[in-house]
């Protein structure tokens, strides 16, 4: 029987050997393997993550409630590839049957969710370099950055292989692969969770929005 270590800081590890590892410790509830490297984030605060991240979840769980056959997750561990299995913050995926490039493997997302969101106060310098180059590289097609401490955020799209950054209006975002899904980052930033919802409400009722519903379920009836 193959001896069990526990997941270290630091740890060189395959995705495989991670995995066992992490499922072998229940009370783990957070750690990632980035670029073959193990991190087990630190406790966060309320007003430095625990906030800002409750907002995001909610802004992209109402996006779901107005989108069927979307599915978004918060702190799931993602199947990237052998080096990589990292537990975003939250991501936002078109469900498998109607089209989406993820797949769920044994319960797990397997390829990168067409969406995906970090909140960052002490993790900025690993979200903006080696997490926003594996999402490139796994074909992530929007990536989103909630930079806590400079009260700034970032929406980045998948373009020639390439990240380039969406430009907003006045704070505002529309994404590029979900139509009326729209944010307010000011109002996410401050706690504006009316103001939050405002924008995704004005949004979900443009054309665009009941054209994408009707395209996925069409995909699924086809399917």
């Amino acid at each position: 029987m193959k001896a069990l270590y526990l997941l270290q800081q630091g740890d060189r590890l395959t995705r495989a050997e991670f995995e066992r590892r992490f499922d072998a410790t229940p009370d783990l509830k957070r750690a990632e393997l980035i670029e073959g490297v193990v991190y087990l984030p630190p406790a966060v605060s309320h007003d430095d993550h625990g906030g800002p991240h409750a907002r995001i979840i909610m802004w992209l769980g109402n996006y779901c409630v107005a989108t069927p056959n979307t599915d978004f997750g918060d702190n799931g561990s993602l199947r990237l590839d052998l080096k990589n299995m990292p537990q975003p913050d939250g991501y936002l995926l078109v469900r498998p049957d109607c089209g989406g490039q993820a797949r769920f493997e044994n319960g797990y997302v397997s390829g990168g969710p067409e969406l995906i969101v970090e909140v960052s106060a002490s993790s900025v310098s690993i979200d903006m370099h080696a997490k926003k180059e594996i999402y490139r590289r796994n074909g992530v097609k929007e990536y989103l950055v909630c930079r806590v401490f400079d009260g700034a955020f970032d929406w980045f799209v998948l373009e020639g292989g390439e990240y380039v950054e969406l430009q907003d209006r006045d704070g505002v975002f529309d994404s590029t692969v979900f139509p009326g899904l729209r944010l307010d980052a000011k109002a996410l930033l401050t706690g504006d969770l009316p103001g939050v919802q405002q924008s995704l409400n004005e949004a979900l009722a443009l054309p665009e929005h009941t054209k994408f519903v009707t395209e996925l379920q069409n995909r699924k009836t086809k399917a």
